[in-house]
């Protein structure tokens, strides 16, 4: 990831983000990553950093198949 993302606040509860593991489906496949969530209502913050990079390999593999 970028800078710590650390200081991220959840725009719905203003509650302070912490790292969960987050699982994600994609074309029936599933995989995780630990992503900052809020702690209340569940929201994940996706870093366009990681967007850009894992996850758009990820998908062009997997589209690819």
């Amino acid at each position: 990831m970028e800078r710590d993302q650390t200081d991220k606040i959840c725009q719905l509860c203003k509650k302070k983000l912490e790292k969960k593991k987050t699982d994600f489906e994609y074309l029936g496949h599933r995989f995780f990553t630990d992503l900052l969530r809020c702690p209340d209502c569940g929201q994940v913050y996706i870093p366009e950093e990681l967007v850009n990079t894992r996850m758009k390999d990820v998908e062009t593999l997997l589209e690819d198949k």
